[in-house]
C-alpha cells in the first residue's frame, strides 16, 4: 500500500497561551491536593509507603485474584518474532484485541527480542467473553518494503469500530516516515478491515482518543523526535485534529514519553502521566485546565516506575485504576493501583509477575477489568479481574524490612 504524506497544520503554544495558563493557575482555590497544585510530587500515599517508594517490596503486595488466558504466543519460535503493543475494546457484542506482530532480533535465551523492525504488521483476534479467543488474523496487511505498522488501539467513533496503526520506516519509529492511520471494520459476517486513511502525519499516539469535557476527542501524539503533543478534535472528521505541544523530549531533563490521561472528578480539569525515559524510576505528571490546549510542566512524582508503558481507566463508581510496572529496576511484577480522586493513589496490588511482563492495556466491562499484557514482548495475554475484588486492597500493605 503506497501512502501519500500529508502534513496538517500544527498549532503551537504561543506566549499568550502560556500566560493564559498561568492566570488560570493563579485563579484556582488554595491547594488542598495536587489537582490545584501542579508542582506537588505527591502521587502515592499511605502509612504503608516508605519514605523512598523504591523500597516497597513489590513481590509481597497483596495478590489480586484473576482469570488468565493466552491469546498469542510466539516464544516457541525461538525469539525471531515479536508480539507487543496490546490493546482491547468491546464492540458489537464481542471483545477485540490487537497488537504489533513482527520480526524480532534474538538476544539469547530468556532475553527480550528487539522490536519495531521493518515488516511488522498488526494482528487481531476476537472473543465473546474476553477469555475464549479466535484464531489470529492480519489487520493491516503487509507493509511496504522497509516500513512497518505499530498497533495504536481501537476507536469507536459514530458507532463504527476503527483500528489505529502508525506507519514507520524501520527500524524504530524515530525520524522520517512516521504517520498515524485508521482502518475501518467492514460490514459482513467475517471480520475484515479496510484502510480508511491518514489520521495525522508525523504521529505515534499512545492510546485511542477519549472524550473531553468539551465534547471533543483527544489523544496523545509523539512526533518523530519523540516530543509529546496532544491532538484535539476528531469530531468534524476522523482526520481533523489540532496539535498542541505538551512536553519536549531532548530539551527536557526528565525525557517524558508514552503519556496517558484522564478527566478528574470535577469533569473539567485533566491529568496526564508520563513515563520518564531519563531513568529516574518515577512517573511524571502534568495538568491541563483548558481541554488540552496548554499543559503545566511535567513534574516528577513519588510514584515508582520501571521506565515502562502503563494504562489506566476510570471505573463507573468514580475510582481510578492504574496498571503499571512499579519496580524501578525491572518490568516485574505488573501491579494495579487504586485512587479515589485520580491524583493520589493509596492502594496497590500484585497482578502477575515472576517474569518480564509489560505493555498493559486495561478496560472495564460489566463489573470486570480486562487487562492485556505481554511476556518478554512475545505474547498477548489477558487477565480478567472482578472490580469487586479490589476491595481487598483496603487492608494495610507491607513495607520492606
Amino acid at each position: 500500500m503506497k501512502i501519500a504524506r500529508i502534513t496538517p497544520a500544527i498549532v503551537r503554544c504561543s506566549l499568550l497561551g502560556v500566560l493564559n495558563a498561568t492566570l488560570v493557575l493563579a485563579a484556582l482555590p488554595s491547594p488542598l491536593y495536587p489537582t490545584v497544585n501542579p508542582t506537588s510530587p505527591l502521587m502515592l500515599a499511605g502509612d504503608w509507603v516508605p519514605a523512598d517508594p523504591h523500597a516497597i517490596d513489590f513481590d509481597a503486595l497483596p495478590r489480586i485474584p484473576s482469570r488468565h488466558v493466552v491469546v498469542s504466543d510466539v516464544i516457541a519460535s525461538g525469539g525471531d518474532r515479536v508480539n507487543q503493543h496490546n490493546y482491547l475494546v468491546h464492540h458489537a457484542g464481542r471483545f477485540w484485541a490487537m497488537w504489533s506482530d513482527g520480526p524480532g532480533v534474538s538476544r539469547g535465551h530468556g532475553k527480550v527480542p528487539g522490536h519495531d523492525n521493518p515488516g511488522q504488521h498488526v494482528s487481531f483476534a476476537t472473543s465473546p467473553d474476553g477469555l475464549t479467543w479466535s484464531a489470529i488474523e492480519n489487520l493491516t496487511g503487509a507493509p511496504d518494503t522497509g516500513f512497518g505498522w505499530i498497533a495504536r488501539g481501537f476507536w469507536v467513533r459514530e458507532g463504527k469500530l476503527l483500528a489505529l496503526a502508525s506507519r514507520y520506516q524501520g527500524k524504530g519509529y524515530h525520524g522520517e516516515g512516521l504517520s498515524l492511520h485508521a482502518f475501518e471494520l467492514l460490514a459482513g459476517e467475517l471480520p475484515r478491515w479496510g484502510h480508511l486513511g491518514l489520521v495525522f502525519d508525523d504521529a505515534l499516539n499512545n492510546f485511542s482518543p477519549k472524550r473531553l469535557p468539551s465534547g471533543e476527542w483527544m489523544m496523545s501524539r509523539r512526533d518523530g523526535n519523540q516530543n509529546v503533543h496532544f491532538l484535539v478534535g476528531g469530531t468534524a472528521g476522523f482526520d481533523r485534529w489540532t496539535s498542541y505541544p505538551a512536553a519536549g523530549y531532548t530539551d527536557n531533563a526528565e525525557r517524558p514519553e508514552e503519556p496517558y490521561w484522564w478527566v478528574l472528578p470535577d469533569n473539567k480539569n485533566i491529568l496526564a502521566l508520563f513515563r520518564d525515559n531519563s531513568g529516574s524510576g518515577f512517573l511524571l505528571r502534568a495538568f491541563s485546565f483548558d481541554n488540552g490546549r496548554n499543559w503545566t510542566p511535567p513534574v516528577r512524582t513519588n510514584f515508582p516506575d520501571a521506565k515502562s508503558k502503563f494504562s489506566g481507566v476510570k471505573l463507573p463508581d468514580g475510582r481510578y485504576v492504574l496498571v503499571s510496572n512499579p519496580h524501578p529496576k525491572r518490568r516485574d511484577p505488573l501491579t494495579l493501583s487504586v485512587s479515589d480522586d485520580g491524583v493520589i493513589f493509596n492502594r496497590m496490588g500484585y497482578l502477575v509477575g515472576g517474569r518480564h511482563v509489560d505493555y498493559p492495556h486495561v478496560i472495564e466491562r460489566e463489573g470486570n477489568l480486562y487487562i492485556a499484557f505481554a511476556t518478554a514482548k512475545q505474547t498477548v495475554e489477558v487477565l480478567q479481574v472482578r472490580v469487586a475484588d479490589l476491595a481487598m486492597l483496603k487492608n494495610p500493605l507491607p513495607r520492606s524490612p
